[in-house]
């Protein structure tokens, strides 16, 4: 169902991935909707068992196109820095296929707020959780359930 990479070589082994994965600043999730044209956004994530975690308004056209096709990849870049002299890029970079779907059950939702807490804003994890509280129901919580994920870097 899914590729196989092209270049070998590149590839990253599956643990070298999961860090990238877990250390990421951010990634782009890119969707279709049914106008049929791609649509990728940076989203602040995490990762937890085996799930992407993001959080996001309750309308607008991430949503448009996740509940017309809830069928996502989301790419993560670590390390990016061009090197002119040689006309290439190093870079270590992630690659998810998934399903994105709204997180219900609010323990779930709960636990993915205070980690994004916990990865973001650290030093603020009681002011945090306060405002976890007062706007739960506000912001939607999605997770990318994992179906494929490879690596692949440059040295």
């Amino acid at each position: 169902m899914f590729k196989e990479m092209r270049k070998k070589d590149k590839e990253m082994d599956k643990n070298s991935v999961i860090d990238i994965v877990k250390n990421g600043k951010y990634g782009i999730m890119s969707t279709v909707g049914d106008d049929g044209y791609p649509y990728g956004i940076p989203l602040n994530y995490v990762y937890i068992d085996n799930n992407i975690y993001f959080h996001c308004a309750p309308e607008g056209h991430k949503i448009n196109n996740l509940k017309y096709n809830e069928k996502v990849s989301f790419c993560i870049v670590e390390l990016a820095e061009i090197l002119s002299k040689k006309f290439t890029t190093k870079y270590k970079s992630a690659i998810i296929f998934g399903k994105a779907r709204e997180v219900l059950e609010e323990k779930e939702k709960k636990k993915a707020f205070m980690e994004l807490i916990h990865k973001y804003s650290n030093e603020y994890m009681e002011a945090g959780e306060r405002y976890i509280d007062k706007s739960m129901d506000a912001a939607k919580i999605f997770k990318i359930e994992i179906e494929d994920i490879k690596g692949k870097k440059n040295n």
